[in-house]
């Protein structure tokens, strides 16, 4: 027999998975992290026979409830009144698309790609990173976004079973911020994809918002990137690619990672801590600690699955972390208003 109707033999007794895995192995990259290479999960479980382990991990993320929360959760203007201003969900979105865009121009495992962006603000606080300080301020142990959305894949899930990802997973929700240093190619695609999706989309809200218009954006950096934002996502794409392809590493070149830093120092003076944009967030950082002080002395409120972590050995304190972070941002206001906005007495 041929090597090739040998091959064909093989191949019909091959499970859907199987047949993807073999088509991940002679198609991808050599850099890729194929789906028969993955380091396993905490729990071993019988595998999948239509679905390779990334895929998995994708839609366990997609149906968790911590994913269908960033809906209602701040990305950068605080519950906005406009239907068009982006949320933690439409962030989470955009950054997929762009790493999914990456990943298969440089034939890297989508599927890696995917799961991690899905995955990387699950642990996400309301009014974000306002309510994030404000937990990292109040909690002794710290309170860090991206170990929340660990602990949220891991631990809050499912009723504290987690959703069991792959290590690769997990690796490259743990280190999507700028001082990660994700184990995959993938993991690294998606470090990227995060900082040009925010760049991008808080521009294009801030313009939406009348805090800048496309003509404040600075020469130098327009010069080298565009001077609008379908410009600059469409240059920092390119760029990436050209730059990565055929390497053991994703990177940009060097004048668009400069006009890059220095587009995010701009945003960050003009957006990120403009006092018009963000004169809401001293009042969400008041709102947090104040729910933290009151969820930490009166522990007995906390719904039951919460109490559960307690009686298992988990920090009071990590606990009311895990309850509040969860929150959306209307829901954190209708708790504060519940427990400290006093009520029309009727009969």
């Amino acid at each position: 027999m041929g090597a090739e109707a040998a091959s064909s033999a093989e191949r019909a007794y091959m499970t859907i998975r199987e047949s993807l895995e073999q088509w991940e192995k002679e198609y991808l990259s050599p850099c890729a992290a194929l789906s028969m290479h993955s380091r396993g999960r905490s729990r071993e479980e019988e595998q999948c026979d239509i679905r390779p382990v990334f895929q998995r991990d994708r839609d366990r993320i997609l149906h968790s409830k911590a994913f269908r929360r960033l809906k209602d959760k701040t990305q950068v203007f605080l519950t906005p009144e406009g239907d068009h201003y982006r949320t933690r969900l439409t962030h989470t979105l955009e950054v997929s698309q762009n790493a999914r865009t990456i990943a298969k121009a440089l034939r890297l495992n989508e599927d890696l790609v995917e799961a991690i962006a899905l995955g990387h603000d699950l642990g996400h606080t309301p009014f974000g990173h306002a309510g994030e300080r404000a937990l990292d301020r109040v909690c002794p142990y710290g309170f860090a976004h991206n170990q929340q959305s660990v602990r949220t894949v891991e631990h809050l899930e499912k009723g504290g079973q987690g959703l069991n990802l792959t290590f690769e997973v997990k690796d490259g929700i743990l280190n999507h911020q700028t001082s990660g240093n994700p184990s995959t190619l993938e993991g690294k695609i998606v470090r990227l994809s995060d900082k040009i999706a925010y760049i991008h989309h808080d521009m294009d809200d801030a313009i939406r918002g009348g805090i800048l218009t496309e003509k404040d954006i600075p020469k130098e950096i327009g010069d080298v990137i565009g001077y609008t934002t379908g410009e600059r996502l469409d240059h920092f794409i390119h760029d990436i690619v050209t730059a990565s392809y055929g390497k053991d590493d994703i990177c940009m070149s060097p004048p668009v990672a400069q006009a890059m830093t220095r587009l995010r120092q701009f945003m960050t003076y003009n957006v990120y801590h403009n006092p018009v944009a963000k004169s809401e967030e001293s009042k969400a950082e008041m709102l947090m600690e104040t729910l933290y002080d009151y969820y930490l002395h009166n522990i007995d409120v906390l719904p039951k699955e919460f109490r559960k972590m307690l009686e298992a050995g988990d920090h009071r304190e990590v606990v009311v972390c895990d309850y509040i972070g969860a929150m959306t941002d209307r829901f954190a206001i209708a708790k504060y208003e519940e427990i400290y906005i006093p009520k029309s007495w009727d009969r």
